[in-house]
């Protein structure tokens, strides 16, 4: 694998921010790593949580790939492209359009195309209802504590909430279930793809992360899957995020 440009893609609840450490890990390794937020989610989480940031709940779907795809034109090479939770399917998406010269997604949310588990749906209900109309979403500590800090006390979550939080379009959660672009054609030749679930992620679990992996069908396109024990849903921020980056590292190599 040539390229030394590699992209962090950030998903729902929380910004870029939350890519700091895997920068600094793989800028160590060589590469020239870009940690763009998605429309609307620019800044510090305290400050947009203090004060929302006005475009964001006119984002949906096709902003957030757009927004990637024109970085990624504006790049030197065809980057590596690395997706958490929404931005897996983002970075399903960029490797659909050719943009990428591999993919990883990281508990990623499945395309239009893939039926979500009913645990799933309980988990994003909250965001995607449809009787909330345009307005934000904005988990509580409660909500953040179950669906992505569980591997933490309360206490702790607490403090990551504080440190990571951030309102979300209502509009991107919808357009995944409702827009024809949030779909995926599995049976088209891809770039290689590594799917990593964790057992312990109580929105996508490891074993529908594995689904949607088994989903593509050109036998000449590389895809592989990775199971983490024991991780969450926040696996690429919580204590060991080095093996989980580590991982990625060895499978990039091996390309």
């Amino acid at each position: 694998m040539n390229t030394k440009h590699i992209v962090l893609i950030h998903g729902l609840f929380v910004n870029n921010t939350t890519w700091a450490d895997w920068k600094a890990y793989f800028e160590a390794q060589g590469y020239t790593v870009h940690t763009p937020a998605n429309p609307g989610h620019e800044g510090l989480p305290a400050d947009l949580r203090s004060s929302m940031h006005p475009k964001l709940v006119q984002t949906g779907f096709t902003d957030l790939v757009d927004n990637i795809a024109n970085l990624i034109d504006s790049l030197p090479e065809k980057p590596i492209v690395i997706g958490h939770s929404l931005a897996g399917l983002i970075v399903q998406k960029l490797v659909e359009m050719n943009k990428a010269v591999a993919g990883i997604s990281i508990d990623g949310a499945p395309p239009k195309n893939v039926l979500a588990p009913w645990a799933t749906v309980k988990a994003v209900w909250p965001v995607v209802n449809l009787f909330k109309g345009n307005s934000a979403f904005m988990g509580s500590k409660k909500w953040y504590h179950r669906h992505f800090f569980n591997n933490y006390s309360k206490a702790e979550s607490d403090l990551l909430y504080e440190a990571t939080a951030v309102p979300e379009s209502r509009k991107i959660a919808r357009d995944t279930l409702l827009s024809s672009f949030a779909t995926v054609d599995f049976s088209k030749p891809h770039a290689p793809l590594l799917f990593i679930g964790g057992s312990k992620d109580t929105i996508f679990a490891s074993s529908f992360t594995k689904k949607i992996a088994a989903q593509y069908k050109d036998s000449n396109s590389r895809v592989n899957y990775k199971h983490f024990e024991g991780r969450s849903h926040f696996i690429a921020g919580e204590t060991g995020w080095e093996e989980v980056a580590a991982y990625v590292l060895s499978w990039i190599k091996s390309l």
